[in-house]
């Protein structure tokens, strides 16, 4: 059984390096209207808006431009976090025409989004950069007039929870917001203190492992190597388009829950064999 699983995992780890996907600079996006553009490969960009003022503002400010990296390496700075920015705070003036080039250095999805900007001029007061993959997309805003603090990081499922999160301050800002990586303090902090109650460990009956004859298992673990084997080829292909852009973390979970399925079947299915062999030797023992 334990050939089955490192063949198969094995083989799925080659698939998924073989389909790696390679950094893309997306510049070609499609306009969808009312600031939405976006492409085939996985980038896309919300609330895109290059030249209509926010109330309050007179004319453009200033014209700035950053760069703001997203991946996990970024994380290793911030124990117990899992993603970051590059950069976790980010200070303009007021009417500031800002265009922000996202960089995604990890093979899944990111994105830089912000919030609590006005509804007339930004659908849902949101702007909004994403790529899929390791890759480039580049957006265009104008920040509203006033002091205020906004909130910027990845809507992704736990992306946020794990540090992919900043603040982006217009003017003086309107204070720190919290749980930014190394500016504020966790607005839940992790608690490992030795006042938690012990785990439950429920007990384990003990059941004796059924005898096999030598030959017996090597016949048993050649057949599982060759079924292994078998299993790699035939779903090398499959795996290849499935698990393209998956970070290593998620294939492995996703080999595992594979693999336990196929395990229960198998289970099963020795054992309807088994069953159905003793039931015809006990037909054929002499009353």
């Amino acid at each position: 059984m334990g050939n089955i699983f490192s063949i198969t995992v094995l083989m799925i780890l080659l698939s998924a390096n073989a389909v790696a996907k390679e950094y893309e600079k997306h510049t070609s996006l499609m306009n969808h209207g009312d600031g939405h553009l976006m492409d085939m490969g996985g980038a896309m960009v919300m609330g895109q808006n290059t030249d209509t003022l926010p109330g309050g503002c007179d004319k453009i400010a200033a014209t700035k431009e950053i760069t703001v990296h997203a991946g996990h390496k970024y994380a290793e700075k911030f124990p117990g976090r899992m993603f970051a920015f590059d950069q976790q705070e980010f200070n303009f003036e007021p009417c500031t025409k800002l265009t922000v080039h996202f960089v995604n250095d990890d093979s899944i999805r990111h994105q830089w989004m912000m919030h609590g900007l006005p509804k007339y001029l930004y659908a849902q007061g949101m702007f909004h950069l994403e790529v899929s993959g390791p890759g480039e997309v580049s957006g265009t805003l104008i920040l509203p007039p006033g002091d205020q603090t906004y909130l910027v990081h990845c809507d992704m499922a736990q992306h946020m929870e794990k540090g992919l999160k900043a603040q982006l301050k217009v003017g003086k800002g309107s204070g720190d917001l919290p749980s930014i990586p190394g500016i504020t303090a966790n607005l839940i902090e992790d608690n490992y203190n030795e006042a938690m109650p012990p785990p439950v460990v429920l007990p384990v009956k003990a059941v004796a492992a059924p005898v096999k004859a030598v030959d017996a298992e090597e016949s048993w673990l050649s057949g599982t190597l060759i079924i292994g084997l078998a299993m790699g080829v035939l779903l090398t292909p499959f795996l290849a388009r499935k698990f393209k852009g998956m970070s290593i973390a998620e294939i492995v979970a996703y080999c595992f829950e594979l693999v336990s399925l196929l395990v229960a079947k198998l289970i099963k299915l020795i054992s309807g064999v088994t069953q159905g062999m003793l039931s015809n030797k006990a037909k054929q023992l002499p009353k």
